[in-house]
């Protein structure tokens, strides 16, 4: 084992107190050693981009932040190649939560989650990224054909 010093502010450390005591953790070098492990998951592949996926882009806003639901509106039909279906839920009076589900190549998706996650207003914002080789990629793009499932998919 190495020891390295960090430097954390108050409400970060408080955060980070809080997820060690909920996650039983024994001290505060184990509940960090579990954040790195888990962030070092989330590392590209090298060279990944090109790679077919579909994700999920899940954010928080704030829906009178000025002209924000436009923005969005446009962002969407302007990436509508990329875009498989929207949730729109109202959390309250002035928040809502959207689930969009998206397809593509990843460093677009990618792209597009950024600019999406950075606009003003946007509170919160998490892509998850489900990479496909090749083929898998071609087998989950819309298609007009039932599953033995019963479920049938609608092309856009």
């Amino acid at each position: 084992m190495q020891r390295v010093t960090i430097t954390i502010d108050e409400e970060l450390m408080s955060a980070l107190d809080q997820y060690m005591e909920a996650g039983g953790h024994q001290n505060r070098s184990e509940a960090v050693r579990d954040l790195v492990r888990a962030g070092l998951l989330k590392k590209p592949e090298k060279d990944d981009g090109a790679r077919a996926c579909v994700a999920a882009l899940v954010y928080v806003y704030d829906h009178e932040t000025r002209q924000l639901s436009k923005r969005l509106m446009t962002d969407h039909h302007s990436h509508a190649d990329m875009s498989i279906a929207t949730l729109h839920v109202h959390m309250d009076e002035a928040t809502c939560l959207e689930v969009s589900l998206l397809r593509g190549q990843k460093s677009d998706v990618e792209h597009f989650a950024s600019h999406v996650i950075g606009e003003r207003g946007v509170r919160y914002g998490q892509l998850v990224v489900v990479p496909a080789d090749a083929e898998q990629g071609e087998k989950l793009l819309p298609h007009g054909h039932a599953h033995e499932s019963g479920h049938a998919h609608r092309s856009n």
